[in-house]
């Protein structure tokens, strides 16, 4: 069962919002909107998807990592190393 279960519909909804956004900045490219208006734009879509990122995190911490850590072993040494790098992974970005 994924961590993120319990939410998932927060999830998607969370999705579809960004979606929108996504396919706002195209129609605000077709329609040759002002470019600091359209930087503005993406600017917030990428908040919203950093945002959904971190509270997807969060909850990997909490079920994922947080259940393989209470078993011990290698598999909690994978668990904590592969959410290390996703870290990394969004700190980079």
């Amino acid at each position: 069962m994924a961590g993120y279960t319990d939410t998932k519909q927060d999830h998607l909804q969370r999705l579809r919002r960004i979606e929108g956004q996504t396919r706002g900045l195209q129609r605000m490219v077709e329609n040759d909107k002002y470019c600091i208006d359209i930087l503005t734009q993406v600017s917030a879509a990428t908040s919203a998807l950093q945002s959904f990122a971190l509270s997807l995190l969060e909850e990997h911490l909490a079920h994922c990592v947080a259940e393989a850590t209470m078993k011990g072993g290698p598999e909690a040494e994978a668990k904590v190393k592969e959410a290390s790098d996703a870290i990394a992974r969004l700190v980079r970005s």
